[in-house]
């Protein structure tokens, strides 16, 4: 009898664990990251931005503050009118003035790389000592991943991170709201603290440790 028991409970059990519904597939993996590009161009045996190359590159900015952690290459070329040695250093002050105008968009620095290609890469072919217009730009190409930075895995940390960063940029001007923000981090109020922080850091034009995000992880582009 007890055998037989024994049977039936195996059968049962065996027959409860073909019943039960195969685990889901796992997540496709995230498509590619595609990289977005910009062209600024110049009036020629000029690095100055015009009205219009503004605009560009604040697009750029915009772009770049959507992703989580990306990279850009300001890649500056001429045309091939005047010495080629010149024109080297032209595409190198030209895509330097691209970086600065980025950085003053709260882009940071460390994330921007500079290349100077002088007259080897000309967008339109021409001969040697051609003023050709669409020659004389900046390249602008941004690439990276658009996952939410590891940043937000832990408000602590990240409420340490805004405040260092206040510190940094704001060496003895902590106000009375932010030294409360600060004090609402320490407390271990994050919810009070972290917003006003994020706030503070917006009007002062000082990036936030992620760009492109806010807490908890929300992209956000600024006005």
């Amino acid at each position: 009898m007890i055998k037989k028991l024994l049977i039936a409970f195996a059968t049962a059990s065996l027959l409860a664990a073909c019943s039960e519904p195969a685990p889901p597939p796992p997540p496709p993996p995230p498509p590619p990251v595609q990289a977005t590009s910009f062209m600024v161009f110049f009036d020629w045996d000029k690095y100055n931005l015009s009205p219009q190359a503004l605009s560009t590159i604040q697009q750029a900015s915009n772009a770049f503050k959507t992703t989580g952690s990306a990279r850009i290459t300001a890649t500056g070329h001429t045309d091939t009118s005047g010495p080629e040695s010149y024109n080297m250093a032209l595409s190198l002050r030209r895509a330097n003035a691209v970086k600065d105008a980025l950085v003053r968009n709260a882009v940071p620095a460390a994330s921007i790389t500079v290349i100077g290609k002088g007259e080897s890469q000309p967008l339109v072919q021409t001969g040697d000592g051609v003023r050709e217009p669409q020659n004389r730009r900046v390249e602008i190409v941004i690439a990276g991943q658009t996952a939410t930075p590891a940043v937000f895995n832990d408000p602590k940390s990240y409420c340490k991170a805004l405040s260092d960063k206040w510190r940094e940029y704001r060496v003895g001007q902590i106000d009375s709201i932010t030294a409360a923000a600060m004090a609402k981090c320490d407390a271990g109020d994050y919810n009070a603290g972290i917003p006003v922080l994020e706030d503070a850091l917006l009007t002062a034009k000082i990036p936030l440790p992620a760009p492109g995000y806010r807490w908890p992880g929300r992209p956000y582009t600024p006005a």
